[in-house]
This record gives C-alpha cells, structure tokens and sequence, in this order.
C-alpha cells in the first residue's frame, strides 16, 4: 500500500517537470496523510492542457452516502482496478497523476514496524497513477478526491513490503492522462513495479508514524540522526 509521502519541490521545478503553466506555491510536505489535499496533474479536454489541482486523498465514490468512505479508499490495486465497483468508471474517464518525490514504507522488525524512506536515485519528482472522483451530498456539498495505484513490490521494496505505489513513467504521462483511452488493456502496461534500479530507500525515524509530525527530520538517514 502507500499510506504515506512526501513532496518537497518548488512550484517552478513542478511546472516543468509535469508541463502545467501554473503550479501554486507549496509549503513543503515530509509526512502527507490520508484525506489531507494533495496535488495532482490532470488533462482537461476543454483545454487540452494539464493542470494542477488539489484534491483529497481518498476517493469517494459518487454513489457513496457519505465521505467518510474515502478514508478506507487511500488505495487501489492495479490487478483489480478495472472491476471494482469504487474505481472502474475513474479508471476510464478520470485518471489523474498524485505529485510526490517520495514515498514511506514499513517493514516489521522485532515486533516493531520501522518506516523507510523510497525515492528516485536522481531526487526529482515524479507522479504516481491516480483515479480522482467528484462527490455531492444531498446539501450540496463538492468534495473531489483521489486514490493512488498500487502494484507488486519491485526487488528493492520486496524485503520490506510486497506493494508499492505505481509511478508512471514520464515518457507515459500522456497516456495515462488520455481521457480518450478507456481500454483496461491500453492502461495495464503502465502499472507494472517501477525499475528498482532507479530508486533508492533507506530507513528513517519513526517519527513519521505520526501525522503530524512534518519536518525535514521525518526523511533524515537513520543513520545521521
């Protein structure tokens, strides 16, 4: 799964890197939590341009009574996407890229669970699949939120988690974004394990099992601590 993440880049790195024009500033964000806002890339067809938009972490679905079923939606798994009733219509039409330039992950460790820091080994951002989905209550209320893919472990997760996040690949933002292609078969090619030898994890301070604890400490080496 991926409960946890980080993105600690300036608005003007973010625009380049997901070719959006407008990237508001960010504060940055070393311990990013379920149904907190976070930002996102998405294709607008009116447009046919992408943009930045914040949305909640954990996907309500339209036909959900109330929003509180989004905090139990944080995740999607790959294998299933498709099918489920929660994601299948997201995964045609609304399809979305979640900003982060790294993720954490837990591995048990004497009857603890101690957290690791995951990023690409060249520091830069990069977008994980994400669905978003549009909810309103009878009063009128508008949430949007959103979920994050996820896939089987790559070799360098695998000792400490059999899932992780999908990462797209640049090269396939495009795709993933089309929302003129809806086949399950044109997108499953995109959500295979990101290349280990691109990333790099090391483990850091269990002060991240809090929420609320977001500070440059959070992804500090064990070892400099």
């Amino acid at each position: 799964m991926c409960g946890r993440f980080t993105l600690n880049q300036s608005a003007a790195a973010l625009a380049e890197i997901f070719e959006v024009q407008s990237v508001p500033d960010l504060a940055a964000q070393y311990n990013i939590a379920p149904t907190q806002m976070v930002g996102t890339v998405l294709h607008n067809p009116q447009s046919d341009k992408r943009e930045f938009q914040y949305l909640r972490w954990g996907l309500i679905p339209s036909w959900a009574k109330d929003p509180e079923m989004g905090a139990k939606l944080i995740n999607a798994r790959a294998e299933t996407v498709a099918e489920k009733p929660a994601f299948r219509s997201a995964f045609k039409h609304r399809r979305c890229l979640v900003v982060a330039d790294g993720f954490y992950e837990w591995q048990r460790q004497q009857g603890k669970k101690q957290p690791f820091y995951f990023r690409l080994q060249d520091g830069q951002p990069f977008g994980f699949a994400g669905l978003w989905e549009r909810w309103r209550s009878p009063q009128g209320e508008e949430i949007v939120s959103c979920t994050i893919l996820t896939t089987a472990a790559n070799k360098l997760l695998q000792p400490i988690h059999e899932r992780m996040p999908v990462i797209i690949a640049p090269q396939d933002y495009n795709l993933w974004l089309d929302t003129q292609v809806q086949t399950p078969e044109a997108l499953q090619q995109l959500l295979s394990p990101y290349a280990a030898e691109a990333m790099t994890a090391y483990p850091v301070s269990t002060l991240v099992n809090k929420s609320q604890h977001n500070s440059p400490e959070c992804i500090i080496p064990l070892s400099e601590g």
